[in-house]
């Protein structure tokens, strides 16, 4: 039972990661250099992935896998977003 939810965690925090990752770097970032970088989803996915690991460390309900959900959503996401800031937004 705990297994599960703590696998439903994981799931809602890469989620979470993915769509604030992507919103930050489509809006956010689309001036700036960084979206032209290939290796911008990687880059970003580790770091995360790494800053997340110790916080993850110390909650009992989950585990090393929630911090590379973590890392896997917001990589993507900062992937994707790179890709949407290179698109022209409505306010534009």
């Amino acid at each position: 039972m705990l297994g599960l939810l703590g696998l439903g965690i994981a799931a809602a925090v890469g989620i979470v990661g993915h769509t604030r990752a992507r919103k930050f770097v489509g809006r956010r970032l689309r001036f700036t250099s960084f979206v032209e970088k290939p290796y911008l989803g990687v880059a970003v996915g580790v770091t995360a992935t790494v800053l997340a690991s110790p916080v993850v460390a110390l909650i009992p309900l989950v585990g090393v896998g929630t911090a590379i959900a973590f890392g896997a959503g917001v990589g993507t996401g900062a992937a994707l977003g790179a890709r949407d800031a290179k698109r022209p937004l409505l306010e534009d």
